[in-house]
């Protein structure tokens, strides 16, 4: 046997520790990267279609965990994986038609939103109360979100996953930043209470101030979930309405569903005619309003004779006004249009979109888009025009607003619409070009939370579904199946109070980026004065 001996002086090149040395290193660092990126998706599991909302809380609980007490740096990094983690799968639905090019990039950019949100949690994660800095913190992020860039994507903020959650009633004292400040705020004091117990069972000292700090993060969202659980009523105040959504269905999925215009809105028209045999049958309750989705007329009725006609055929044998969603070319503009058909007068009232849908509606960059990928430009040949004023439709003497499928997303667009006087909502929407992905689920959840934010019966009408009729506490009473021709007949409750949420408007969410702002603030002073001592 041949041994060789190391010359004295000389070190072995590969110490038997070096390699565990390396492995520690190196887990420091993935560990938390990994849990960041699960925390995320485990925030996404807890959005529709599943009713596992009580999930958002132990994401933010792990959430807190990897921040509290890092570096901004440190907290920008892992705020970015949680960011992807939770906004990758749920916003998989944009690339259904147009590949994983659009889809990625749109969870990159609004991530970083995310990211900064979480560096901001990092620098106030040792203040006095941090869970409550730290939730306004993300609410901040969230309202940046909402309007920048291209006037935002408010897409996946916490409020439209809780849903079905026992914080709901929140949303008619504060609207979406407070219901889903609450929620934040109280994974952030989950994280609060298992720290505090578990440092008091390893010192045996309790730190009251943090443990206070924790359990109030905790109790008081809880407690006023409670407590605001009788600003949600379902109950009539100027009596009743008896409302039909019309499903027509399309011909086929994706983005050329449109390709067969016409069929589109005979589907339509169709559907509602079936209706009305059915009520001169007497086996469905006359309608006093007819609502029809977004697109349900990609044919201009106002210089298509042929549209005009298979739209007044359809209104005068329900008869009853039926709000038709039609794609309008007027004074050189396009413009994504409801427009309110008399059955005996024919159109008599219009709403243009207002806010219109970057990279679908209209082409933000488009020089540079088009260098980039040209199918993108040709995909949007026209840029759609907004709208200016909010929808009101008075239908057989009910105050109907309007409110156009991607601006369920905005809290200004839908209460601009109770606040002039909307006594019941409606939400025309077209979801065919993203197949049978979650997108309907979850922009049928966000109607389902605006229906409580002002206290009003919502109505989902969807050109191939699911299309619902949703009562003001948020149940939704009927829906329809996916790609299928339906109806939906109810009586439903007309209300004209306004809720806190509604009365109070932008108020809350500037009340908590205030908060934010003075959380960084005293974080960013303290930091300073500490170096300074040094």
């Amino acid at each position: 046997m041949t041994v060789t001996a190391t010359p004295v002086g000389q070190s072995d090149p590969m110490p038997p520790q070096a390699a565990p040395s390396a492995w520690r290193r190196w887990s420091v660092r993935l560990v938390p990267a990994a849990a960041a990126a699960l925390s995320g998706l485990l925030l996404y599991v807890s959005f529709p279609p599943r009713t596992l909302w009580w999930l958002a809380l132990p994401a933010f609980a792990v959430f807190g965990l990897l921040l509290r007490g890092r570096s901004w740096k440190a907290g920008f990094g892992l705020g970015y994986l949680f960011g992807l983690g939770f906004l990758l799968p749920l916003l998989v639905w944009t690339g259904v038609e147009v590949g994983p090019g659009p889809w990625i990039a749109l969870a990159a950019i609004e991530a970083l939103f995310v990211a900064l949100a979480g560096a901001g949690v990092a620098a106030v994660s040792k203040l006095p109360g941090w869970p409550v800095w730290a939730a306004a913190l993300w609410t901040a992020g969230e309202a940046a979100r909402a309007r920048v860039p291209f006037s935002g994507f408010p897409w996946g903020k916490i409020a439209f996953g809780q849903a079905d959650g026992v914080f709901l009633p929140l949303a008619a004292l504060g609207g979406t930043p407070v219901l889903g400040f609450a929620v934040v705020l109280c994974g952030f004091g989950l994280y609060e209470v298992a720290r505090v117990s578990l440092e008091a069972r390893r010192t045996g000292t309790v730190r009251r101030v943090a443990a206070a700090a924790g359990a109030l993060s905790v109790a008081v969202p809880l407690v006023a979930a409670v407590a605001a659980r009788p600003l949600v009523s379902g109950t009539a105040e100027d009596g009743t309405a008896t409302v039909a959504v019309i499903q027509g269905n399309v011909p086929r999925l994706g983005l050329d569903f449109n390709s067969q215009r016409r069929a589109v809105l005979d589907y339509h028209a169709r559907e509602t005619e079936r209706l009305a045999a059915a009520v001169d049958a007497g086996r469905a309750e006359r309608p006093d309003i007819v609502l029809w989705p977004e697109n349900s007329s990609d044919i201009d009725p106002f210089t298509n004779p042929d549209a005009r006609a298979v739209i007044d055929r359809a209104a005068r044998a329900i008869g009853a006004p039926v709000s038709v969603g039609a794609v309008v070319a007027k004074d050189g503009k396009l413009l994504n249009e409801q427009v309110l058909w008399d059955p005996v007068k024919g159109p008599v009232d219009t709403y243009d979109k207002r806010q219109i849908q970057p990279f679908g509606e209209y082409l933000p960059l488009r020089s540079l888009v088009g260098a980039i990928n040209d199918e993108w430009t040709s995909m949007v040949r026209q840029d759609f025009s907004r709208g200016t004023e909010p929808g009101v439709f008075t239908m057989a003497g009910t105050e109907v607003g309007l409110v156009t499928c991607y601006e369920a997303a905005f809290d200004r667009a839908v209460r601009d619409t109770v606040t002039d006087g909307a006594q019941l909502i409606s939400v025309p929407s077209n979801n065919a070009t993203f197949g049978r992905s979650e997108m309907t689920y979850q922009q049928l959840a966000m109607s389902r939370v605006r229906a409580v934010e002002h206290s009003r019966t919502v109505t989902v009408p969807v050109t191939s579904g699911v299309s619902a009729i949703i009562m003001p506490d948020g149940t939704v009473s009927r829906k329809t199946g996916m790609f299928v021709a339906d109806s939906l007949v109810q009586e439903v409750p007309l209300r004209s109070s306004l809720t806190p949420a509604t009365r109070l408007g932008v108020l809350p969410e500037i009340g908590l980026v205030l908060a934010a702002a003075g959380g960084l603030g005293w974080a960013v002073g303290a930091g300073v004065r500490g170096r300074a001592r040094r």
